[in-house]
C-alpha cells in the first residue's frame, strides 16, 4: 500500500469510529432514558426472596445432598437458588451432558448411599431425553427424585421454544414408569407434594417419583411467607410378612430336604446381608444370588450362583426372595426354536416373599411372565427376614447333616470356576477373565465397590465379595447407556466413605452418552474406569449369527451393523479430551496390571482414572 492510499484508509477509519462513538453516546443516553422511563413506569425491579428460594428450602429439609442436571430455562430461578441462596451445598448442583445420564447418576448413587438424589429436567424436551434412564430405575426398584421444570400458565409463557418445550401435563411421558406424580400451584402445594413424593420413592417398593416446578412459582415472589410451612419428614416402616403366613412358609422349607434360596433384590444395607446368612445356615440351603442387589457373601460355602440351573433341578423347595422372573428360574424357553422346558420338578413347593404385586403397570412388561406359586407373601424381604428366620429356628432343622457335603460342592464350584478362567489366559484381544482378575489384583487390599455387577459375570464368581457396597448389581431395564453415568453417581456417593468405585466399562454403553466423563472430571469424582473394549454390540453380534445359523446362512456377515470399528474409537483420547487421567488401548494382557496402578494412583488422588483394553467378545 503506497503513502497516498494508507492516508485515506486512516482517514475512512477515523471517520468511521468518529461515527460509531456518536452512536454510542446517543445509544447510551437512550438507553439512560428508557431506564429513568421504566423506574417511573415502575417496570425495573428485583426479587429479593423468589419461591426457588422455597423450593431450595424444602428440598434440603429432605437431606438431598445432590441435584444432577442438564442446565435450562424452565428452571433457571431454581437454580440460581441453588447456587446462590443455597450456597451449592446440599444440595449441590452436578452439571451433566444429557438428561439420561443424570437420571443415571442418581440411580447409582442411590444404590451406593442408600439414599435418592435428584434430578432437573428441561420440560417435554428434557422429559424426553430422561425417559430410558426412568425406566431402568423403574424396573431396578430404585428411588429417584425427579423435577420438570414447566409454565403452565400459556399466558406467562414467551414466544417461540418455550412454547414447544412446555407442556399441559409433562409427567404423562412417565407415568407408565413412576410411582408418584405432581403438578403444584402454589409454593405450599410444593412443599406438601415434595415432601409426600420422596415418602413415597422411599417406601418400598421404591420407585421413582417425579414433581414439576412451575416456572412462574420458582420466579415470581413469595407473597405470604409466614403462611408457607414444610412438612415433617417421617419415613413409613417397610411392610412385613403376615405372621401366619410366615410360619406356614417356614414349615414347608423346613420340611423338604433339597432346599434352595434365591433372591434378587433384598438386602438394603448390610444388615440385610447379614439376615440372608442368618436365613441360609438356620435352612443349611445354598443360596442362588441373582445380584439385583448385594445380598450374600461369595466366601460363604453356602453360596452357589453359578450352579443356580442344577440346584433348581434338583429342588423340592424353593424360597424366591423378591425374584422378578421366578417362572424364568423354574422353567426355560430355548433360542431360537422357542420351545419351552420345564427346569424345575413338576411337584416342588415354592414361596415367594415380594412386593411385586403392588407395582405393576399395564403398559410395559416388566412384571415377567405369571409364576404361581404354594405361598405368596406381599411384603418387603429385609423386614420379614427375622420373623422367618425365628419361625424355622422353632422348628428346628433336621439337615444340618448336608454340611460337609455343601462345603465340597462348593469347592468345587469355585474350582470349576478358575479352571474356565484361565482358558486362553494370555491371549490377545484380552479375555474378559483376564481382565477382571488384573482388576481385583488391584483392588484386592482396598475398600472398593464394583458399580455394575451381574449374576454370571467374572468379577462375581472370583472375587471375594462380603460387604453390601462391593457389588451393586445392574439396570433393570437393560437399558444401554446406564453403566457409565451410574458409576459416576456410585462414585460420587463413596467418594467421602474411603472406598475404591471401579467399573467394567462396555463400550457401546459409554458411546450412548461420553459426556459423563467430563461430569466425573468436572466435579473430581474418583472413578476408575476399565474399558471392556470388544469393538462391537457384541451381543447382537450373536443374535445375527444365530439368525444367520437359522436361515442356513453366512455367518461372516454378522458384523455389519453391529461392529464398532473402522474406525477404532480410540477410548483414551477420548477419555483424556475431557479430562480425565487415561492409557491404552492395550492389546497386551501383561500391560494390563501396571496400567491399573497408576490409573488407582491417580483414583486414590481423587480424580477420575480410564484404562482402556482392547477385549474378546465375552
Amino acid at each position: 500500500m503506497d503513502n497516498e492510499a494508507r492516508r485515506s484508509f486512516l482517514k475512512g477509519a477515523a471517520a468511521i469510529g468518529s461515527t460509531l462513538a456518536a452512536n454510542s453516546v446517543v445509544a447510551q443516553s437512550s438507553g439512560a432514558e428508557k431506564e429513568k422511563k421504566s423506574k417511573a413506569a415502575g417496570v425495573a425491579k428485583t426479587i429479593a426472596r423468589p419461591g426457588s428460594d422455597f423450593m431450595v428450602d424444602v428440598i434440603r429439609s429432605l437431606g438431598i445432598d445432590y441435584i444432577a442436571s442438564n442446565p435450562a430455562s424452565s428452571f433457571r430461578s431454581l437454580h440460581e437458588s441453588i447456587v446462590n441462596y443455597g450456597g451449592n451445598r446440599k444440595p449441590e448442583f452436578i452439571t451433566c451432558m444429557h438428561e439420561e445420564s443424570s437420571v443415571a447418576i442418581a440411580h447409582g448413587y442411590y444404590k451406593a448411599a442408600g439414599k435418592p438424589m435428584a434430578m432437573l429436567a428441561h420440560g417435554s424436551v428434557g422429559i424426553q431425553h430422561a425417559a430410558m434412564a426412568v425406566y431402568n430405575a423403574w424396573c431396578d426398584r430404585v428411588p429417584v427424585v425427579l423435577m420438570g421444570g414447566n409454565f403452565m400458565d400459556a399466558a406467562q409463557r414467551r414466544p417461540g421454544v418455550e412454547w414447544a418445550h412446555c407442556s399441559q401435563n409433562p409427567a404423562a411421558l412417565l407415568r407408565d414408569y413412576i410411582k408418584w406424580d405432581d403438578q403444584p400451584a402454589s409454593l405450599q402445594h410444593f412443599a406438601e407434594s415434595t415432601v409426600r413424593a420422596y415418602k413415597m420413592a422411599m417406601t418400598p417398593p421404591m420407585e421413582p417419583v417425579m414433581i414439576v416446578a412451575d416456572g412462574m412459582l420458582q420466579e415470581e415472589p413469595i407473597e405470604d411467607e409466614k403462611g408457607l410451612s414444610i412438612p415433617k419428614l417421617a419415613l413409613s416402616a417397610p411392610p412385613q410378612g403376615e405372621s401366619g403366613a410366615v410360619r406356614e412358609a417356614a414349615k414347608i422349607l423346613s420340611s423338604h430336604e433339597n432346599v434352595v434360596i434365591i433372591c434378587e433384590r433384598v438386602a438394603r444395607n448390610q444388615e440385610g446381608v447379614k439376615l440372608m446368612v442368618e436365613l441360609a445356615e438356620a435352612l443349611n440351603a445354598p443360596v442362588v444370588d441373582l445380584l439385583g442387589r448385594m445380598n450374600f457373601p461369595t466366601t460363604h460355602y453356602l453360596c452357589r450362583s453359578s450352579d443356580g440351573r442344577a440346584l433348581v433341578r434338583d429342588a423340592d423347595a424353593i424360597l424366591f426372595l423378591e425374584v422378578a422372573d421366578p417362572w424364568g428360574q423354574l422353567n426355560s424357553i430355548s433360542d431360537p426354536h422357542h420351545e419351552y422346558r420345564r427346569v424345575a420338578k413338576a411337584d416342588v413347593k415354592t414361596v415367594h416373599v415380594t412386593l411385586a404385586d403392588q407395582l405393576m403397570k399395564s403398559n410395559y412388561q416388566d412384571m415377567q411372565r405369571f409364576c404361581p406359586v404354594d405361598i405368596s407373601i406381599s411384603a418387603d424381604c429385609q423386614a420379614t427376614l427375622p420373623s422367618l428366620i425365628e419361625a424355622i429356628r422353632k422348628i428346628g432343622n433336621p439337615k444340618f447333616g448336608k454340611t460337609e457335603a455343601l462345603r465340597k460342592e462348593y469347592l468345587q464350584m469355585k474350582a470349576r470356576t478358575r479352571e474356565a478362567a484361565a482358558l486362553a489366559w494370555d491371549a490377545s484381544p484380552v479375555s474378559t477373565a483376564r481382565l477382571h482378575a488384573e482388576l481385583w489384583n488391584v483392588l484386592k487390599n482396598e475398600n472398593w465397590c464394583l458399580a455394575e455387577s451381574r449374576n454370571g459375570s467374572w468379577a462375581a464368581r472370583l472375587w471375594p465379595a462380603t460387604q453390601h457396597h462391593n457389588f451393586l448389581g445392574q439396570s433393570g431395564g437393560a437399558g444401554v447407556g446406564y453403566i457409565a453415568p451410574a458409576a459416576v453417581g456410585a462414585a460420587l456417593a463413596n467418594k467421602d466413605k474411603g472406598i475404591v468405585t471401579a467399573v467394567v466399562q462396555p463400550d457401546g454403553d459409554l458411546m450412548y452418552a461420553p459426556g459423563v466423563l467430563w461430569t466425573a472430571a468436572h466435579h473430581r469424582i474418583p472413578l476408575l474406569s476399565v474399558m471392556h473394549n470388544n469393538r462391537a454390540y457384541h451381543q447382537e453380534v450373536m443374535h445375527l449369527q444365530k439368525m444367520a445359523g437359522l436361515h442356513n446362512r453366512r455367518m461372516d456377515t454378522a458384523r455389519i451393523g453391529t461392529a464398532i470399528e473402522d474406525p477404532n474409537i480410540d477410548y483414551a483420547k477420548l477419555a483424556q479430551a475431557q479430562g480425565v487421567w487415561a492409557e491404552g488401548p492395550i492389546t497386551d494382557p501383561a500391560k494390563i496390571g501396571p496400567a491399573l496402578q497408576r490409573a488407582l494412583a491417580v483414583v486414590k488422588k481423587g480424580e477420575p482414572a480410564l484404562v482402556d483394553v482392547v477385549t474378546q467378545g465375552r
